[in-house]
């Protein structure tokens, strides 16, 4: 594990990622339940966008986006007097290969906190559910993969409502398939990558 000392949502963040598969987007490699996405082959074609243009790709924000940077350290602070656990602040976190990364909401002493701050409609549906979405799934395990961590707490935020705090344990069996998809898409973009130079020689 490299713990790089970035401000999440700079330039030299942005940088760091680029062409990079990150635990924000691995469920277009594997869904909630273990199984392969559909999504592979369209990621790995972003992430090779991303290595030919040396930019982002694509990248925009939209108004929930806006709303949960706005409201991440008021969640943060929120989780840590209810745990009274401190949580320390990470910019990016990359595998010890430097392929692959993360961009926690902090790490613990004991596992790390991702933080969602949906609006009021979608909120009540994650606690009616009781449980992590599936769409963050892979996010929270492929975190606790790259942190090396047991488990991780998941936070749903809306400051006029109820919060909801769910700890995750680590599944081995989750993370080792999302392994094998990571090597696979892997050696897939370097395939692209080659075939991609000797088209433009």
């Amino acid at each position: 594990m490299q713990i790089l000392d970035l401000d999440q949502g700079a330039p030299e963040w942005f940088a760091a990622r680029i062409g990079k598969p990150t635990a924000s987007c691995f469920n277009k490699l594997i869904t909630s339940t273990g199984k392969k996405s559909t999504q592979m082959d369209g990621y790995i074609n972003t992430l090779i966008a991303e290595e030919l243009m040396g930019a982002p790709a694509d990248f925009y924000t939209n108004e929930s986006m806006r709303r949960g940077t706005e409201l991440e350290p008021e969640a943060r602070a929120w989780y840590e007097f209810q745990t009274d656990i401190d949580v320390e602040q990470v910019g990016f976190v990359l595998r010890d290969d430097g392929l692959v990364g993360c961009s926690p909401d902090g790490i613990t002493p004991f596992g790390g906190l991702e933080i969602k701050c949906p609006g009021a409609g979608t909120h009540v549906s994650y606690l009616l559910a009781n449980k992590v979405p599936a769409a963050y799934v892979p996010q929270v395990q492929g975190c606790m993969w790259l942190c090396e961590r047991d488990n991780w707490d998941f936070v749903s935020y809306h400051p006029d409502m109820p919060k909801l705090h769910i700890v995750v344990a680590r599944d081995n069996d989750f993370i080792a398939t999302l392994d094998s998809l990571i090597t696979e898409l892997l050696d897939k973009k370097t395939a692209a990558l080659h075939q991609i130079q000797k088209v433009a020689a």
